[in-house]
């Protein structure tokens, strides 16, 4: 992990999650962090934790679906430390409803810009200085975008093109020296799942997980240090998400079968 001693580090959806935890990771480990959500009160609190372990964070409030915001942050967190090395791509919203009982449409709309093009945006923002310090983009994706979920249409189907999108990505940027990690985590505990939005469009309000079953934040955390360290390529959470690449190649029908009975499960 010493290679991240003293990075500059953008990590967005970082108020709570699995962006809140990775900040306290990469907090005792040197790394200088610019922590960004909506909600700044909760990146102020989550800023005295961090500086507290390591150097004092940047917190800039901002909404990746706004292109100007997304400007905005990059050029601010470069004017702050002098720098940007990795870019952090978290920030997510789902869904969980039926595509056929989905009464509004624009949830559709909705998962992707925050999920597609706020990391679009957001990258392209940050490619210039990441091409001159031969940086690192890291995309938090999901299995979801591996795979189809059912109840989750709209959810799969952005982190399907985020998975395009930044894996294309990699292939462009190879020459520069940009390395592209993308993170494909299974469920995980997160308050993501309490904002889910119904077919309605509204927040569910509680998870419809069994949480005491899945990957706690924290440990999720935990195995994407090493692998944003070593400028992996990818890693998948799960067992299950593992074997599913494979699976889905020869046996796709069985691959739907699994994801079904996960969503059924909670789990």
């Amino acid at each position: 992990m010493e290679g991240l001693s003293g990075k500059v580090i953008i990590i967005t959806g970082a108020s709570e999650g699995i962006g809140r935890a990775l900040a306290l990771a990469l907090a005792p480990l040197g790394c200088k962090l610019v922590l960004s959500a909506r909600n700044e009160s909760r990146l102020l609190s989550l800023a005295h934790e961090v500086a507290s372990q390591g150097h004092e964070p940047f917190v800039f409030a901002a909404d990746v679906t706004s292109k100007s915001q997304c400007q905005q942050l990059i050029d601010t967190s470069i004017e702050h430390f002098g720098r940007l090395d990795i870019l952090v791509n978290n920030a997510g919203m789902t869904m969980w409803s039926k595509f056929d009982a989905l009464i509004e449409l624009d949830i559709l709309e909705r998962l992707m810009k925050v999920n597609y093009l706020g990391p679009a945006y957001l990258t392209h923002a940050a490619l210039p200085e990441l091409k001159k310090n031969q940086g690192q983009v890291v995309i938090v994706a999901s299995v979801a975008g591996l795979t189809g979920v059912p109840t989750r249409s709209g959810y799969a189907a952005s982190k399907h093109a985020v998975i395009g999108f930044f894996d294309s990505l990699r292939i462009e940027l190879a020459d520069d020296n940009v390395a592209v990690t993308t993170i494909c985590p299974d469920f995980v505990v997160s308050e993501i799942h309490k904002r889910a939005l119904d077919g309605q469009g509204q927040p569910l309000g509680e998870s419809p997980m069994e949480e005491s079953k899945i990957l706690t934040a924290q440990e999720c955390a935990k195995m994407m240090v090493p692998v944003i360290s070593s400028r992996g390529r990818l890693l998948i959470t799960s067992m299950r998400g593992r074997l599913g690449r494979l699976v889905k190649l020869f046996a796709p029908r069985l691959i739907d079968k699994i994801a079904r009975k996960a969503i059924a499960a909670g789990h």
